[in-house]
């Protein structure tokens, strides 16, 4: 029996499925993750491995369940290369944004999306980058967005798990749904009103949006209301990569944010 209490329905949004042998056992390794259930497939041959898998979750306690082929598949979602195991692992900082919404903090707020960027290097490294400025919220669509599996958490650093995202199912109807409560909609452009470093104040409530790595933004988002910053190039360059432009948004975007107390 689990030692664990069953989640409800708003907490398994909260849930990301590790898969992949090497990536589950260094999963299991790392302290700070709150691992709770592990998946094998009822085909897998014991020993090596697997044997290792088995004992690191034994010792936290967890529950191990056995499935066929192709229900490990469903749970992994990439039956291709969970190579028979997988690990459901809790991120507390997980949100719905509906639910972030429904207790939306008075403090001032600084939110971060990609907009149709699909490289999953680029969207680890710009999650790691706002988690470690100090970002209110980094949201994730289920569509428009990779899935976040290891590439994502590889690129992150680990730091996916533990980092304020906000889920929802496309980016323009967050953003909608954003601005319809009180949120200024900032994008990054090649040519903007003014540069992102100008030492103007941004909104309160801020939300900050950065293109795709072939498209930039998408013709929904430019046409909602709000205002286009830019980075400003020097010895000819035309744009940085979106993990470092993520990066120096995050930075500028919490610089403006009261300390904590």
């Amino acid at each position: 029996m689990s030692q664990f209490r069953k989640p409800d329905r708003q907490e398994r949004r909260r849930f990301l499925t590790v898969y992949g042998r090497k990536a589950v056992l260094e999963a299991l390794a790392d302290r700070q993750m709150d691992c709770r259930i592990l998946h094998l497939a009822s085909s897998n041959r014991s020993g090596g491995v697997l044997q290792d898998i088995l004992d690191a979750a034994r010792a936290k306690g967890l529950e191990c369940r056995e499935h066929s082929r192709e229900e490990l598949a469903r749970i992994s979602r990439n039956g291709r290369q969970d190579q028979g195991v997988a690990l459901d692992v809790y991120c507390p900082a997980m949100r719905e944004l509906d639910d972030y919404l429904a207790a939306l903090p008075a403090a001032p707020q600084r939110l971060l999306a990609l907009d149709g960027v699909t490289n999953p290097q680029n969207m680890g490294m710009v999650i790691r980058s706002a988690a470690a400025a100090g970002i209110d919220g980094v949201l994730y669509a289920d569509r428009g967005n990779p899935a976040l599996g290891p590439l994502v958490i590889k690129a992150s650093a680990g730091t996916v798990f533990r980092a304020p995202l906000l889920r929802c199912q496309t980016l323009f109807q967050a953003s909608k749904s954003l601005c319809q409560n009180g949120f200024a909609l900032y994008r990054l452009q090649s040519r903007g009103t003014r540069t992102l470093f100008d030492g103007q104040k941004f909104a309160d409530r801020a939300l900050f949006v950065l293109g795709g790595e072939s498209d930039g933004i998408s013709r929904e988002l430019s046409e909602l209301p709000g205002e286009n910053l830019s980075i400003p190039m020097a010895n000819g360059v035309e744009s940085l990569n979106v993990a470092v432009s993520g990066a120096l948004v995050a930075y500028v975007a919490a610089t403006q944010k009261p300390a904590k107390a």
